[in-house]
């Protein structure tokens, strides 16, 4: 809108046209990337932590039914597929971080100097991962 003050033309400076400066739109896409790069550091995290807490229980479930069997019957298991086929777990389940049943590392019971013609079980298990947990050990060594 224009107005005649002393018979000079001026324009009304409330009647601008409205939008955004190119710095204003620079300035808002910055936050929104910085934010969004904050966002998703936050969310390997908790996807990562969620992994190692899924390790850690399937580590407790596992080594707690190589227990059971073992309480139950004197010996250790031959295998994880003898663990569900008696009955002691549903089904082996994955490794978090390989995404497989078959990568767990299975380690040998010692000999039993009372029974040399049983055949050594599984005394533990690890994770078949080689990958570093967030505070830093192996998860293999857990």
């Amino acid at each position: 809108m224009t107005r005649t003050v002393n018979g000079t033309r001026r324009r009304d400076c409330r009647s601008a046209d409205p939008g955004f400066t190119l710095i204003e739109l620079l300035v808002v896409l910055s936050i929104v990337v910085i934010l969004a790069s904050l966002g998703m550091a936050g969310y390997s995290h908790a996807i990562t932590r969620a992994k190692e807490a899924t390790l850690k229980e399937d580590l407790f479930r596992l080594r707690d039914a190589v227990d059971q069997y073992y309480a139950d019957k004197a010996q250790y298991p031959q295998s994880l597929d003898t663990l569900v086929t008696d009955g002691y777990l549903r089904a082996v389940p994955k490794d978090p971080f390989t995404n497989s049943a078959d990568t767990w590392q299975q380690i040998p019971s010692e000999p039993d100097p009372n029974n040399p013609t049983a055949q050594p079980g599984i005394y533990d298990i690890k994770s078949g991962s080689e990958a570093t947990a967030l505070d830093g050990s192996k998860y293999a060594d857990w």
